[in-house]
């Protein structure tokens, strides 16, 4: 379960909190981004099921709740009851208790294992599980071993439950609690009531905000300096979520007062005191201070650090017949570079650090593909790889070599929690090139920089004008910006290119052009739909996905077409069009129950995290292919390998459908429908609508209005990342370092 919420000044209102014991009967509706859940209750002494509110979001059908809150009327719902905290009971019905075994808390344990208990026992499941579970084995087709793992894996959680019962107490759920537990065993709830704030430095999941309500709950000091800390520390960790590297010290003070509700002057000691603990790091920068977290400090310094000493380190000298050889590549090919082309060719096979850049349609992948045979027919041992592995397969399929993500490249291991490849144990390659740098953060650009040798030769490639990268920093631009790193720019729309309205219209916008909107479908790969009311575009875009794109141009509606939104809410929200494209385009398989998900066999999903250890990351995209109800196990092909997802992990996947621009940034699509209307208008960024344009391969229909287009447009610029690479990139090449360009274009 997630945590609950409480509802702003709940505790003053003036009525008494009541309480009501029973049964979720249905999920109306949940929210894991936010936690909000409409559940329909049975509360026991009423004759009809309650509408139940509130921070709930993780609450399985069939489980059994003890609730206090207040009943209240909802102008369009009606008679509503509001949590205000609530925690689970072990059920007493037969339903609950087939729920309760169904959930995942016991290994071993999915729902037909539990349908087949609860078949057999009855009401008395649990107590026969718990006093005698030598009876287990009059359950047909349990073997040794599974009735072992049940009986160990309830003794463990018989173990924990107290424990467990004594955090949901506190406020929190079943999700949150069993973390704590998982983390601090029969400690939990002593560093849970003594000191909360720890929990947000040390359990994964459970945010400042969820600490600073169960600070509440225990009537711990609002000044006392744990929360100072903890609050500063969410802060920086918040702009880090936003991209920034950094804060400066006096934005730092005035959001953190904000949301303390203190006084700024109260939080320079402890800002002091995390800078003495080493928790964070101050530097100087023009106009006041720059606080960072430590790791980020680091990073950015090793950034910074490992390109100087890489570009100073020597390498193996190019061929004194380079000339001929590209000559010879050229002739086998069929091909004929550019003057800017063949510059960026020579550059990559000089300079011991490159960055390749350029738009759509300017030859990146030709040059790449240049350069890869290059270096084969010069014996050198080289390395691709990309950010996600969606890129990844990308890079391979253009180069017709093997790439991989730089994850994998870099092999994380799950028992260190760190990567096998660092500087005493480099990555065994004479050329590494990365692709998609833009999408590369300041931390997995320090990992990898940590990774290539000395000797090596780096070659970045990357499109400055795509959307930076989720996580903090803005690595390329930095790059560019700090003018000592090499850097080949291709500028030229080659000729096949300019055939292409998609690529011609990708660089009208990033010009700040209007970009040419054919309406009709034909043989072109842009079409313009002009609507802006949302429900009608809601229509109209299902209709296009579900009929009209297939049956024109034979696209799988699932496999071939992605739609691509700015905005996760509202009738074109990611949320919504997921729903209804589910509804439409898989309405017929077998439906999964996955704790508050519902997926279908063969749905669309995404993967939303890093998971190093199933070696699948964040924005990658499989397709769901089968369930084991003994285990409630999920089973997702990514590309022909099948991904087993436990029931714990089930906030991992998301339906995709439908997707974020930021989640589509690395991967091409055959087609892709883009949603743009004014309802859109906080998002609306030139940057954004050139990441998105340039995703479609074979078709783009651009679904919206011209207003909504021109504002995109218009909007050159960016909201501005905290950063300071390129300055540490400018003092380091200061130490010796010639100035960059040599044999660049």
């Amino acid at each position: 379960m997630t945590s609950n919420r409480l509802p702003e000044n709940a505790d003053s209102a003036a009525e008494p909190l009541m309480a009501l014991e029973g049964v979720v009967e249905r999920v109306v509706f949940a929210a894991p981004e936010d936690h909000y859940a409409v559940l329909r209750f049975r509360a026991r002494g009423r004759r009809q099921p309650v509408t139940l509110v509130g921070a709930l979001a993780g609450v399985q059908e069939g489980e059994e709740l003890q609730v206090r809150g207040r009943f209240e009327h909802h102008p369009r719902f009606g008679e509503q009851f509001r949590a205000v905290w609530w925690y689970a009971v072990l059920p007493a019905t037969v339903a609950g208790i087939e729920r309760y075994l169904s959930s995942g808390l016991i290994k071993g344990v999915g729902p037909e294992t539990a349908r087949r208990l609860v078949e057999h026992f009855g009401a008395q499941t649990l107590e026969i599980i718990d006093r005698h579970p030598e009876r287990l084995r009059e359950v047909k087709g349990l073997g040794p071993k599974r009735l072992e793992q049940i009986v160990r894996d309830w003794q463990e959680h018989q173990g924990a439950r107290k424990s467990l019962v004594a955090l949901q107490g506190l406020g929190l759920g079943m999700a949150l609690a069993t973390k704590i537990y998982q983390h601090y065993g029969d400690q939990a709830v002593e560093v849970a009531t003594t000191n909360p704030y720890q929990l947000v430095l040390e359990v994964s999941g459970i945010g400042f905000a969820t600490a600073d309500r169960l600070a509440r709950r225990l009537n711990l000091d609002p000044l006392a300096p744990a929360r100072l800390a903890a609050g500063l520390l969410h802060v920086l960790e918040e702009a880090a979520g936003d991209g920034h590297v950094f804060l400066p010290r006096e934005r730092l003070l005035k959001e953190a007062a904000q949301l303390l509700e203190v006084p700024e002057d109260a939080l320079v000691p402890a800002l002091a005191a995390l800078e003495r603990e080493g928790r964070l790091v101050r530097e100087a920068h023009p106009g006041g201070e720059a606080v960072y977290r430590k790791p980020a400090f680091l990073a950015e310094v090793g950034v910074a650090r490992a390109l100087a000493n890489l570009r100073l380190s020597p390498g193996k000298p190019a061929p004194l017949h380079l000339p001929e050889m590209l000559e010879e590549v050229q002739r086998e090919r069929g091909l004929t570079l550019s003057p800017e082309q063949a510059q960026a060719v020579m550059a990559a096979c000089r300079e011991k650090v490159l960055v390749l850049t350029g738009g759509p349609g300017t030859g990146k992948t030709t040059i790449v593909s240049l350069i890869l045979d290059l270096y084969r027919r010069w014996g050198a041992k080289v390395l691709l790889m990309a950010p996600t592995g969606r890129a990844a397969k990308r890079l391979s399929e253009t180069t017709g070599a093997e790439a991989a993500t730089i994850h994998r490249a870099l092999e994380f291991s799950p028992q260190s929690g760190g990567f096998r490849r660092h500087a005493g144990e480099p990555l065994k390659a004479d050329v590494v090139i990365v692709d998609e740098v833009s999408m590369v953060d300041i931390y997995l650009m320090y990992h990898l920089l940590r990774a290539v040798p000395p000797e090596a030769r780096l070659i970045l490639v990357g499109d400055a004008h795509q959307l930076p990268a989720v996580g903090p920093g803005n690595v390329l631009k930095d790059l560019l910006d700090a003018g000592v790193v090499p850097v080949a720019r291709l500028t030229q729309i080659y000729r096949q290119a300019r055939e292409s309205l998609i690529v011609v219209n990708a660089h009208r916008v990033n010009q700040g052009a209007y970009p040419v909107l054919p309406r009709r479908f034909g043989e072109g790969d842009f079409v313009f739909q002009e609507v802006d009311d949302p429900e009608e575009a809601h229509r109209h875009l299902l209709e296009l996905v579900c009929e009209v794109l297939p049956h024109r141009y034979g696209f799988d509606p699932v496999k071939d077409i992605q739609i691509i939104t700015p905005m996760h809410r509202g009738a074109l929200g990611v949320a919504a069009l997921n729903h209804d494209l589910q509804e439409r385009l898989n309405p017929h398989s077998p439906v999964y129950p996955f704790g508050e998900r519902a997926f279908r066999r063969l749905d669309k999903v995404m993967q939303l995290k890093n998971n190093y250890v199933k070696e699948v990351f964040n924005g990658d995209v499989g397709q769901v292919w089968d369930y084991e109800k003994e285990t409630g196990r999920l089973l997702v092909d990514f590309d022909g390998r099948l991904v087993p997802y436990e029931p714990g992990e089930r906030e991992e996947l998301t339906l995709a459908y439908a997707v974020t621009v930021h989640k589509a940034q690395g991967s091409e699509f055959p087609a892709v429908v883009l949603v743009l209307t004014t309802q859109h208008y906080m998002l609306l960024q030139r940057n954004l609508l050139y990441t998105a344009l340039t995703r479609g391969r074979r078709l783009l229909v651009l679904l919206g209005s011209k207003k909504a287009l021109g504002m995109a447009i218009a909007n050159d610029r960016p909201v501005r990342r905290f950063t300071r690479l390129a300055e540490k990139l400018r003092q380091a090449a200061g130490v010796g370092l010639k100035p960059a360009g040599a044999g660049a274009g």
